[in-house]
């Protein structure tokens, strides 16, 4: 338990805070375990029941301010810490909060861009479009005529954040200590994983950058649109983008729904996250309804880049073939795919996991968005994951939470679309636009840089290796198995690598004749070394066909023998 003089005075007012949400929602046992209620009885307050509406959590969370809501938004995705009635009251908050005052936008955006407001945007609404925890937006009007959106951070946020984190930081670790739930969902790395989001969302310029790539990454698209910033006009505290005109997708007329080809747009909507998440290995990972508007010339615009993912292309394959065994109903393959990009822990139960994976991908497969979700089943599996002693990677929520978000917009546009058919229609056009990918002019560069560096090494680690042969210094461990067996091996081995050496003996023979000028040639080159290589690429083919044959289809080798 953390004594009352353990806690910052200064940070007394957030623990008292704090304290009063757990007991609301009937975690009275965690403020006790961690000794809160010494914060409490400074304030002579009685615990509640913890009988609190779920749906009340979004709203007091609002009221503790932008580091509760940033760490609202990411619990919305933990189904493995809170029940489905939280997550889903949760998946409601969407930054939507009182605007800060016009006085404090003008003073930030002169000190931002080193000039008058007038004159860096002669037309400026006062009223912003917009207010979020962090920022809100303005409409405004470059001195060239170009309508823009304007996005301002709210003043003091860097402080604030600060002094947050330093008392839910202490609190995590105490947790993670002194409690089973906290040593179950360590919540000093999902505390962690907030802290970095947020650095992120507070540095504007990035979410610039962010733009950009997204933008270029989504060209192929004719029906998605990203607004572009404007550089001289970007700061950390300041964004200037590209005023898009249109309507949150979640605020449409049942006569616009009529008139827009909304199974298009879906369909677009979704291979573009297909697009982003296992080709391009950057996407938008936060697609709520709030974030996606119609424009009025019937597209889909991505709104707001403060936070996007990277994957890695060894993750990108993995989860490709996470996607297909569950489009596909392979339950024993997706729990192997995910046990394998995940993390077990030392109470790890790996039958139970495979289990209960293998049976939550069976139930879910060729079903409809109104019946069961694709990206609910990746949420599902966050549960199973910490029930059974698997930690998953922070890759696997971002992309359940953008799976999550988008089934809620195509429960606007369209409730019987399938994700699941739609990755098996999408699955070749990933496949080959990776290939183009991984075929670029500089992975070929690469690849040959890496030839060239195994050729030039080759010949010094070959003769280290006969070095140590015939020095006597070559050691094999072997656990007692057949000799004989051992024997034949090494001969392979040995006849193997001098066939190899006669080969390449060949070979630059041949390229060393090859410009001496002879009266026998053969297309025009000398006839010997022309033969000398014809001769050395028949007998590696030669060579290469019976390791084929005789060793990956023979037998099985035999199994070791139990020493006596």
């Amino acid at each position: 338990m953390l004594p009352l003089k353990a806690l910052k005075t200064s940070n007394l007012v957030r623990y008292q805070a704090i304290a009063r949400l757990l007991i609301k929602y009937g975690r009275s046992d965690i403020v006790k375990q961690v000794g809160l209620y010494e914060a409490l009885k400074e304030t002579h307050e009685r615990p509640g029941n913890g009988r609190a509406d779920p749906r009340e959590l979004a709203n007091d969370l609002e009221l503790l301010g932008p580091t509760y809501i940033k760490i609202g938004q990411n619990l919305s995705t933990r189904a493995d810490m809170l029940p489905f009635e939280y997550l889903e009251a949760l998946a409601r908050l969407q930054d939507n909060v009182e605007p800060f005052p016009f006085a404090q936008v003008q003073q930030t955006i002169e000190e931002e861009l080193g000039v008058r407001l007038k004159r860096a945007f002669p037309e400026f609404e006062e009223k912003p479009m917009a207010a979020a925890s962090l920022g809100q937006v303005h409409r405004a009007v470059l001195p060239s005529g170009r309508a823009v959106a304007v996005k301002v951070q709210r003043p003091h946020m860097g402080k604030q954040i600060v002094e947050d984190f330093e008392a839910l930081e202490y609190l995590a670790e105490a947790l993670d200590k002194y409690t089973e739930l906290g040593r179950r969902y360590e919540f000093t790395l999902l505390l962690e994983e907030v802290r970095r989001s947020l650095v992120r969302e507070l540095d504007y310029s990035e979410e610039g950058r962010n733009l950009q790539r997204l933008a270029a990454n989504l060209k192929r698209f004719p029906r998605i649109v990203v607004p572009l910033p404007v550089e001289e006009y970007t700061t950390p505290r300041v964004l200037t983008m590209e005023y898009i005109h249109g309507t949150k997708i979640t605020a449409l007329s049942p006569v616009v729904l009529l008139e827009i080809d909304r199974r298009g747009l879906l369909e677009e909507v979704f291979a573009s996250y297909l697009h982003q998440i296992l080709v391009e290995g950057f996407f938008h990972a936060d697609p709520h309804p709030g974030n996606i508007f119609l424009t009025d010339k019937h597209q889909i615009a991505l709104l707001d880049l403060g936070q996007v993912y990277r994957l890695a292309p060894q993750k990108q394959e993995q989860v490709l073939k996470l996607l297909l065994a569950m489009s596909e109903g392979r339950g024993e393959d997706a729990a192997m795919i995910v046990y394998r990009m995940s993390e077990a822990k030392a109470d790890v139960n790996e039958t139970a996991f495979y289990r209960e994976t293998s049976s939550l991908v069976l139930s879910a497969e060729g079903t409809k968005l109104k019946n069961s979700r694709f990206g609910q089943t990746f949420m599902s599996l966050q549960r199973v994951a910490a029930e059974n002693g698997v930690r998953l990677p922070t890759e696997f929520r971002m992309i359940a939470k953008a799976l999550l978000n988008l089934e809620r917009v195509a429960a606007v546009l369209d409730d019987t679309f399938s994700p699941s058919e739609a990755v098996r229609r999408n699955a070749m056009r990933i496949t080959r636009r990776r290939l183009y990918r991984d075929l670029s002019t500089t992975n070929i560069i690469a690849n040959i840089a890496e030839v060239k560096d195994l050729i030039e090494r080759f010949p010094r680690r070959l003769n280290a290796f006969l070095d140590t042969i015939s020095s006597k210094r070559f050691e094999l461990s072997v656990d007692a198995i057949d000799e004989a067996l051992l024997m034949t091996g090494f001969q392979k081995v040995a006849n193997r690598i001098t066939v190899g050496l006669v080969i390449a003996a060949m070979i630059i023979g041949a390229a060393i004749i090859m410009n001496i000028e002879t009266r026998w040639t053969i297309f025009g080159y000398p006839a010997l070394a022309i033969v000398l290589f014809l001769f050395a690429a028949l007998v590696g083919g030669g060579m290469v066909l019976h390791i084929l044959w005789h060793d990956i289809k023979g037998p099985d080798a035999p199994k070791p023998r139990r020493k006596t």
